[in-house]
């Protein structure tokens, strides 16, 4: 015992020492290692970083892992160093059996970029296996009579070993009856036979014990033992002889149970019972063999008795005994061998070597996202198996090595289309008929940000009427983005741009988050009617996309001005109007006019007259949409020479706004006599009538004068703003379209009759036009001349004024016409 402790440390130091020189190399893309079995755990292979070119950082960086066909992991590898090391007991004879050669694959798979590497694993016998005999013992019964010579086959020994550590040869225990020969059978083993050299005689020695050891071709040599225990019988002396010493019969891997594998015959030269042959597996068959065929002992047929399966027993080896009947039993053996032939019977496998890696959907062109692998357990043909992809998939197999692929993309991928596939692959084998097997392998497609958010309208009209609430919700804008995650998330913001030379923040805001567009105060329709917003969706994806909409904002008009009397100028300043007219004045007399405006537009400004109340309502009427103020008859002597009307102005809005003007009409006598204006504090009624010419020649000088400067004015402002023809237009534009409305001016002179009048006309792009008249007449001491800003027409950059002429005979009145366009 303590002699084989020895032995094997001395084994373990020559192991290690060998471990110092183990080789590599590389051959066809493969790298290759050596070493012995029985390695102790944490043996080093080989430095597998280095000869893959990888250095210590990619270990855990790419992720370097080792995988093992045969299923068992034998190898890991060391993190910190980069090397292949042993990780469990490593039996050779396990792995490989007999075969001559013993190599065990294995795959090294690395991520970021996913690759993989096949290298293999050589594994060296060492003589760690003695030869062994299944039978410890051996019985014979050999016949006295037996002829020199005969030879007596005895059991071969087993060694696990291969090569030079395997069986070689037999020795036999010195003795003067018996010599050992050897006999080559046809699968290459060696058999010892017993040789008879000398005659036997049972009654001189019956028993003989002889000692058979096995040599094996180690170093150093190890051996086995097998006792062999001779008995000399008498009489019975013919043995029964097979018609061959070895039989050799295939049959395929599906024949069903009971099916006939081969008949073997044995004949002994003997009579009665000494001939009669039964027959029998032979005593050291596996219990396998016992349960797969089964002989008859009469006749010698040999019929299966249980399932065959290539892929895990190829051949059969069968020992059969044939003994007579005789005192003592005569007996003789062949070999059976029995060779399994493959049908194809199992379908391909498919293996994911490594987890689908997820792929961006702007990936190119052959980028590896899984590696598989394929097998089948079937041999020749039948084992060559073929993979092949579903149609309307933009992936491919690309081969790398012996039965492994790669799948890669083979065209581009677009995940709002597609977030994943599922790709199916599909492997047939070569067979007759041909298997098949499918896998479906899910690949997820990751997100780039390559959709701008979308607007569900490239521009919103918005109307919201004047005067509302400061805060209040505008109006909602929404975007959508095809893209996930980060990139579909939309933030809304307001572009800067100007209204009304003002930045448009001032006047909106917008939530971020849901595209909400709030007032900052409110609107008034007489300053701005309409504006624009520029808003934009952007996503925050890396580079960020985004687009714009435009919201147009248009602002409704309200009942919200009163009419505002601008003439008579006295009455537009609060106080009473002062008229006069002559008593022989005849029925439809103008006494005078009243003209009011209203900041308001459309409906809102349409402007009405009416006579609330007259210290004789049966002498004066007003006209209910000039404001015109005419005697309704003549003026009787009996008339009060002083009237006063209270005329109410009102627009056609909802609610109503109205205003009051008073006029105090004084009636005089005398067709010609002046009549002073009571606005005036200082007035002089006593005046000569002689300068009464000299005023008409004035007044009249006056109004040419004045209408000369009027048209000057005018025209030097047309000029300035705009070049054309014809008549005179005033236009004015500026680059926000919605501050400035485009409007036209038309000015008209008038001078015929005994009312003198300029007209001007504005042509108002929106909603309306407005057209201003200014009359003058000799009967008004007094002449004005107002232009009065509309707030529905263009800017006028001031309010041109003329002051009073100061004559006593000349009268102004502006009238305001509003025409509606259609």
């Amino acid at each position: 015992m303590t002699k084989t402790i020895g032995y094997r440390d001395w084994r373990w130091q020559a192991l290690w020492w060998h471990h110092f020189f183990l080789l590599w190399s590389t051959i066809n893309g493969q790298t290759r290692y050596s070493i012995p079995e029985e390695l102790k755990q944490g043996s080093v292979v080989g430095n597998l970083a280095k000869d893959l070119g990888l250095g210590l950082s990619d270990i855990f960086d790419r992720k370097l892992r080792v995988a093992s066909e045969a299923g068992e992991q034998y190898f890991s590898v060391d993190a910190g160093k980069g090397e292949l090391v042993v990780n469990d007991r490593i039996d050779r004879e396990a792995l490989c059996g007999q075969s001559i050669s013993c190599v065990l694959p294995l795959q090294v798979v690395v991520e970021n970029p996913l690759q993989s590497h096949r290298i293999e694993v050589e594994i060296r016998d060492i003589n760690d296996n003695s030869p062994n005999f299944v039978t410890h013992e051996i019985n014979l019964k050999i016949p006295e009579s037996v002829a020199l010579g005969r030879r007596f086959p005895l059991e071969s020994a087993e060694d696990p070993d291969v090569g030079s550590n395997s069986l070689k040869t037999y020795s036999l225990s010195k003795n003067e009856y018996f010599s050992l020969k050897f006999k080559d059978a046809k699968n290459g083993k060696t058999v010892p036979e017993l040789v008879l050299e000398k005659p036997l005689d049972r009654e001189k020695d019956a028993l003989h014990q002889l000692v058979l050891t096995a040599l094996d071709g180690g170093n150093p040599v190890t051996s086995g033992t097998c006792k062999i225990m001779i008995n000399v019988l008498d009489n019975n002396d013919n043995f029964p002889i097979f018609s061959e010493n070895e039989y050799k019969v295939s049959l395929k891997e599906n024949s069903t149970k009971g099916a006939f594998v081969i008949r073997v015959t044995a004949t002994d030269a003997d009579e009665g019972l000494n001939g009669e042959v039964k027959y029998s597996f032979g005593s050291r068959t596996p219990d396998f063999v016992l349960s797969t065929f089964e002989i008859n002992d009469r006749t010698g047929v040999l019929i299966l008795k249980g399932p065959l399966d290539y892929e895990t027993s190829k051949s059969f080896l069968m020992d059969i005994t044939a003994k007579d009947k005789g005192i003592p039993e005569m007996e003789s053996q062949c070999r059976v061998q029995l060779d399994v032939e493959d049908i194809n019977d199992n379908a391909p496998e498919i293996a994911l070597t490594s987890k689908p890696s997820p792929a961006r959907e702007d990936a190119p062109s052959g980028t590896v996202v899984a590696l598989i692998s394929a097998r089948d357990l079937d041999s020749g043909n039948n084992g060559k198996v073929t993979l092949q992809l579903s149609t309307r998939s933009p992936f491919t197999l690309r081969p790398s090595f012996s039965n492994n692929y790669e799948l890669v993309t083979s065209g581009p991928l677009d995940r709002e289309r597609f977030s994943e596939y599922n790709v199916e692959i599909t492997a047939t084998d070569s067979g007759s008929p041909p298997l098949s097997s499918k896998k479906m392998i899910p690949v997820s497609i990751t997100d780039v940000n390559d959709n701008p958010p979308i607007f569900f309208q490239p521009s919103y009209n918005v109307y919201l009427k004047e005067n509302g609430v400061a805060g209040s919700i505008l109006y909602s804008v929404s975007a959508s983005d095809l893209d996930f995650g980060e990139n579909a998330k939309i933030s809304y913001s307001i572009l800067d741009s100007k209204v009304q030379d003002v930045s448009v923040s001032s006047y909106v805001y917008i939530n971020s988050d849901n595209g909400s567009i709030y007032s900052m105060h409110s609107f008034d329709y007489e300053k701005l009617k309409v504006f624009q917003i520029q808003v934009q969706a952007k996503d925050q994806g890396s580079p960020s996309l985004s687009s714009n909409a435009t919201v147009h904002v248009f602002i409704l008009d309200q009942n919200d001005n009163a009419p505002s009397v601008i003439y008579p100028s006295s009455a537009a300043l609060g106080s009473l109007s002062h008229q006069r007219m002559p008593r022989s004045a005849k029925a439809g007399h103008l006494v005078t006019k009243v003209t009011a405006v209203d900041a308001d537009s459309g409906h809102n400004a349409w402007i009405s007259y009416k006579l609330a109340e007259a210290t004789d309502a049966s002498l004066f009427a007003v006209n209910l949409y000039t404001g015109e103020v005419r005697t309704k008859r003549a003026v009787s002597e009996q008339d009060d020479s002083s009237q006063r009307l209270l005329i109410e102005v009102k627009d056609d809005g909802e609610p109503v706004q109205s205003a009051t003007v008073t006029v105090s009409i004084l009636m005089e006598d005398g067709l010609h006599e002046p009549i002073l204006d009571l606005r005036q504090k200082a007035s002089e009624p006593s005046k000569k009538n002689g300068r009464i010419t000299l005023y008409l020649i004035l007044s009249l000088a006056s109004v040419s004068v004045l209408s000369v400067l009027t048209f000057l004015i005018l025209a030097v402002k047309c000029i300035r703003s705009s070049r054309s023809s014809g008549s005179c237009c005033m236009r004015r534009s500026d680059c926000d379209d919605y501050k400035n409305p485009n409007r036209n001016l038309q000015i008209q002179l008038n001078t015929d009759g005994p009312i003198k009048y300029v007209e001007v006309l504005g042509g108002d792009m929106l909603s309306q036009s407005q057209s201003f008249r200014s009359c003058m007449s000799p009967m008004s001491e007094y002449s004005d001349f107002t232009l009065i800003k509309p707030s529905s027409t263009t800017d006028f950059k001031e309010v041109i004024s003329v002051l009073d002429a100061s004559l006593p005979d000349s009268t102004w009145t502006f009238e305001s016409q509003q025409v509606s366009r259609e």
